[in-house]
C-alpha cells in the first residue's frame, strides 16, 4: 500500500494506541532526558570562566578559559562512541531501554561535577577528574539526540512527523534555557566571590533531580509502535552498524554534511554567545546571560512552528534558508555587535541567529529519521551525527576562543560559521524531499 492510502490505513491504529494523553507521554518522556543533557552543557558553557579559574589556574591571559572550553570540547569526542554503543543497543534492544541508560549516566556525571574539589584543594586530580566526567557526559549524550529523534518520529501520527520530532529540539532549547535562567538568577543574586566559592555548583547538583524524573518517565513507557512491530515480525537488526555501512553509506555521509551548519550555528549562537558578549565585547555577565535567556525563550517557541511548517511545505526549503542565512549573515551580525556593543543591538542580532537556527531545528529530527529504515535508524543517525558534532559543533566555542586570541581579530570565528553554512547548503540541495513519504 502506498501514498495517501497507506497513511489513512495507519492512522486509526496509531490513534487507538496513542490518542491525546498517550500521544503526549512519549514527547514528555523523550524530551525530559534531552533537557538534562543540554541543561548540563549550557550550565558548563555559562560558567566556563569560573570553572577555568578554579580547575585550570594560570597567569597567562585567556589560558584558563581556553582550557575550560577545551575540556568542554573533548567531551564531544566521546559522542561517536556513545552513539555507536547506544545506537546498537537501541536498534537491537529498544529505544526506551537505551534512553533510560543515557539519562541516568548524564545525571550522575553532572552531580559529581557539582561536588568536585577544585585545583587548589586536590591539585592535578581536579582537572583530570573533570575531564573524565566530561567524557562520561559526552558518551551518554552520544546516545541521546538520535535516540530521542527516532523515538518521537516513530510515535508520530502520519503528516505530523515534523511537528512531533521538533519537540526533540525544543527540549534542547529548553535545557539551554534552564541553564541560562539559572545563570541569570545566580549572577544576579550572588556576589562574584560567592559565585566562585560555591554558587556555580548549585545548577550541577540540581541536574540529578531532573535525571531521576526522566528515568522514571522513560521506564514507565512502552517502546515505539514501529520498533515493537519489528520485534513481533522478527526483523530486528542483529548488526545495525554493519548494515548501515554496507547498504546506506551515502545516507551516512549526508548526515555529516547535513549536521555541519546546524551544529556550528547552534554552538556559536548559544553556547559561545554569552562568553563572547561578556569576555570579548565586555558587557556584564548578567546582561550576557539575560540576552541568551530571552533568545532561548524565542527559540523554543519558533521550533514547533518550523517543524509544523515543514509538514506542509517540506523539509528542504527551511533547511536551505537556514544554511543560506548563516553563510550570508554570519559576519554582518557579529560585525554589528562589535561596532555598537549595545544591549539591544546584540539582542536583536542574536534573535536573527536564533531564527536561522530554528529553521534547522524544526525539520531536522524528522528529516534525519526519514533517511533510514526503522531497523537501523538509531545507529545510522547516531554515528555520523555525533562525528559531525564532535568535530565541528562541540569544538566551536574552543575554536572561536582560539581564533580570537591567536589572530587578534574579534570576528575571525565568523568565517567558520559562514563556511559551515556554505557546505551544508550544497548538501541540502542534494536531499530527496521526504515529508510526504511513508516512514520506512
Amino acid at each position: 500500500m502506498s501514498g495517501p492510502r497507506r497513511a489513512r490505513a495507519e492512522r486509526p491504529a496509531l490513534n487507538r494506541r496513542t490518542p491525546r494523553r498517550a500521544a503526549v507521554l512519549p514527547i514528555v518522556a523523550g524530551t525530559i532526558g534531552n533537557v538534562i543533557e543540554w541543561y548540563d552543557f549550557a550550565v558548563y558553557a555559562y560558567f566556563a570562566p569560573t570553572i577555568g579559574t578554579l580547575f585550570f589556574p594560570s597567569d597567562v591571559p585567556n589560558r584558563s578559559l581556553l582550557l575550560s572550553f577545551g575540556v568542554f570540547g573533548v567531551g564531544f569526542f566521546m559522542r561517536p562512541l556513545g552513539g555507536l554503543f547506544f545506537g546498537h543497543y537501541g536498534d537491537t534492544r529498544g529505544r526506551r531501554n537505551a534512553l533510560a541508560a543515557t539519562v541516568i549516566l548524564m545525571g550522575a556525571s553532572t552531580f559529581v561535577i557539582g561536588i568536585l574539589p577544585p585545583y587548589g584543594r586536590i591539585g592535578i586530580v581536579a582537572p583530570l577528574a573533570l575531564l573524565g566526567l566530561r567524557l562520561a557526559q559526552g558518551f551518554s549524550a552520544g546516545g541521546e539526540w538520535a535516540g530521542v529523534a527516532a523515538f518521537l518520529v516513530e510515535y508520530a501520527p502520519p503528516g505530523r512527523r515534523g511537528l512531533t520530532g521538533s519537540w526533540q529540539q525544543v527540549s534542547v532549547g529548553a535545557g539551554f534555557l534552564a541553564g541560562s535562567a539559572v545563570a541569570t538568577l545566580l549572577t544576579s543574586t550572588l556576589t562574584t566571590e560567592t559565585l566562585t566559592a560555591w554558587g556555580w555548583r548549585l545548577p550541577f547538583l540540581f541536574g540529578l533531580v531532573i535525571a531521576l524524573v526522566g528515568l522514571y518517565l522513560r521506564l514507565g513507557l512502552a517502546d515505539t509502535p514501529r520498533f515493537r512491530a519489528l520485534e513481533e515480525s522478527g526483523q530486528v537488526a542483529r548488526a545495525p552498524i554493519t548494515e548501515a555501512f554496507s547498504a546506506h553509506r551515502r545516507g551516512l555521509l549526508t548526515v555529516v554534511g547535513f549536521t555541519l551548519s546546524g551544529t556550528v550555528a547552534y554552538y556559536v549562537f548559544l553556547a559561545y554567545f554569552p562568553t563572547y558578549v561578556s569576555a570579548v565585547l565586555n558587557l556584564p555577565v548578567r546582561e550576557a546571560a539575560l540576552i541568551n535567556t530571552i533568545g532561548l525563550a524565542v527559540f523554543i517557541v519558533l521550533i514547533p512552528f518550523a517543524g509544523a511548517l515543514s509538514d506542509r511545505i517540506g523539509r528542504k526549503p527551511l533547511l536551505l534558508a537556514h544554511a543560506a542565512g548563516c553563510a550570508i549573515l554570519g559576519y554582518p551580525l557579529f560585525r554589528l555587535m562589535e561596532a555598537t556593543r549595545s544591549f539591544w543591538v546584540i539582542l536583536a542580532a542574536q534573535l536573527v541567529g536564533i531564527t536561522l537556527e530554528a529553521l534547522f531545528s524544526g525539520p531536522a529530527p524528522a528529516a534525519y529519521s526519514e533517511i533510514f529504515p526503522t531497523r537501523i535508524r538509531y545507529t545510522a543517525i547516531s554515528v555520523p551525527y555525533n562525528l559531525a558534532v564532535a568535530a565541528f559543533g562541540g569544538t566551536a566555542p574552543f575554536i572561536a576562543t582560539y581564533l580570537v586570541g591567536a589572530t587578534g581579530n574579534r570576528l575571525s570565528f565568523t568565517f567558520y560559521l559562514v563556511a559551515a553554512g556554505l557546505v551544508s547548503f550544497l548538501v541540502y540541495l542534494t536531499l530527496t524531499e521526504t515529508y510526504r513519504a511513508d516512514l520506512r
